[in-house]
């Protein structure tokens, strides 16, 4: 990840943050429609309570004598000018818009208010102002008739906003109170979800906290979830690689403690054997120089032998625990084999000279691969300083590069006593020494065949060995086309 990613965080707080963030967004829109529904209820209740006392006083209007008239009894009047809640107006206005009772003043009907269609009658309702405070309106048309005259009168009945503004207030309240309590069970409800979602998580956890470093067993998968499964999976994976890594540590350790303690012992002892001579000097110094200059040059030997071996075991340690392969990886590019085999015989042709050994290279094309050259080299370096040292005076080595459509094949061939079929799969093992290789040259590691199959495994080589027409040795490594340096598992 790039430095500015930012933290996943709790897992726990982002489930509550989506689910309680949207929920108590949701709530909210419907408390919202829940309060303008029961005031669009509350208000046609009101208008159709406006509208039956409307009704009411229509009943009452007649013609007598010419002219619109209303009978409103005295308690019908009183209970119309007040009531529990507010105020109640009236008025009632004859066939050529004169008052024929009520409020004289009481506003007139707006131009532009339409007919309720709510209702099956003449009746408009609106809002307006009377005497400093809000009043709702409704206005009846009344057909009214005799025998001399007929015309439509006028009723109008008007009531203060008091009771209203109550009722919505107390529909507010109770709306926001029931809100919150859903609001309120929702997020208890919700938090013990996620906390009994997440369970499994912790028991995970807790699993994996109480696993020791050489605990090999894997984590159990039906402890969580299903989505989660192919994380576990994963890190039961990562959990096999890293034992293999101890395991493989481990046995580096104690083989390379193993073969390097008998050189250091070597070079110990020859190191006491010269201060003895030292000490002896007295009786015959040019006999005493001789003697430790024997033994300095056998403590060079053993001290270039045991330079060498620790060398191989470095190269070893890299490329087992993925080192050299990820350099390997990351500096991948097209390599000759046939220029790398020209160059380590160039390095070894003196060796080749000082045995008269017969070296040779054959290609019959570049042989492109797509690898790191110096593992690479080294690889070549290993077969090759293999062969010289096993090939008796007088005899042949040859590095041969053969590529076609499907592979490229470096194979190093020579002329030495060779390895028992018995025995080919176990020399690539670290330290392992065929018992031919033990008999030409008893001071060696056993690396050079295992440095050359890690290296040959890194870029997706194999290795085989077989023999040559003449008994000795030959190793094949081949390359498919178009493979690439690859971590190793």
């Amino acid at each position: 990840m790039g430095a500015t990613s930012k933290t996943p965080g709790s897992l726990r707080g982002q489930l509550l943050r989506w689910l309680l963030g949207p929920m108590l967004a949701l709530v909210a829109l419907n408390t919202i429609f829940v309060y303008r529904n029961a005031l669009d209820a509350a208000d046609v209740a009101y208008d159709r309570s406006l509208l039956a006392s409307t009704r009411a006083l229509a009943e009452r209007v007649s013609i007598v004598g010419g002219k619109v008239v209303a009978d409103v009894p005295y308690v019908a009047l009183d209970s119309f000018e007040t009531d529990t809640m507010g105020r109640i107006y009236y008025k009632v206005s004859g066939i050529r818009g004169e008052t024929v009772s009520g409020y004289g003043d009481l506003p007139a009907v707006p131009a532009n208010v339409p007919r309720s269609e709510t209702y099956p009658a003449l009746v408009r309702f609106y809002h307006a102002n009377y005497n400093g405070q809000p009043v709702r309106i409704a206005a009846l048309l009344q057909p009214v008739y005799d025998d001399s005259m007929r015309g439509i009168a006028l009723i109008q009945v008007g009531e203060t906003l008091e009771a209203r503004r109550t009722l919505s207030n107390q529909i507010l309240f109770d709306t926001l109170t029931w809100q919150a309590l859903l609001l309120l069970a929702l997020a208890l409800l919700v938090w013990f979800a996620v906390r009994l979602v997440l369970q499994p998580l912790m028991q995970l956890k807790n699993a994996v906290e109480a696993g020791s470093i050489n605990d090999s067993a894997d984590v159990d998968p039906a402890l969580v979830h299903k989505e989660v499964r192919p994380l576990v999976a994963a890190m039961n994976h990562s959990r096999a690689r890293l034992q293999l890594l101890i395991k493989s540590q481990r046995r580096f350790i104690a083989d390379a403690s193993h073969q390097l303690r008998t050189p250091l012992t070597v070079l110990k002892t020859q190191a006491e054997l010269a201060l003895r001579e030292c000490d002896r000097a007295g009786s015959d110094p040019e006999q005493t120089r001789a003697a430790v200059r024997q033994i300095v040059q056998s403590m060079a030997a053993t001290t270039d032998s045991t330079v060498n071996l620790a060398n191989r075991l470095l190269t070893l340690a890299r490329i087992e625990h993925g080192g050299d392969a990820e350099g390997a990886a990351a500096l991948a590019a097209p390599v000759s084999l046939r220029d790398v085999a020209r160059q380590v015989g160039l390095e070894l042709a003196m060796a080749a000279v000082a045995k008269q050994i017969d070296m040779s290279l054959d290609a019959n094309g570049p042989g492109m691969v797509d690898g790191q050259a110096l593992l690479l080299h080294e690889m070549i370096a290993n077969l090759a300083d293999n062969a010289l040292r096993y090939t008796p005076l007088g005899g042949s080595l040859a590095l041969t590069v053969v590529e076609d459509e499907r592979a490229v094949v470096l194979e190093v061939s020579d002329s030495g006593p060779g390895i028992a079929v018995a025995e080919r799969e176990r020399v690539f093992a670290p330290f392992y020494r065929a018992a031919a290789t033990l008999e030409r040259n008893p001071g060696g590691a056993g690396l050079g065949l295992a440095i050359v199959h890690d290296i040959a495994t890194v870029h997706g080589a194999t290795v085989t060995l077989g023999d040559t027409p003449g008994g000795g040795l030959l190793v094949a490594v081949r390359f498919a086309v178009g493979t690439a340096v690859k971590m190793p598992a």
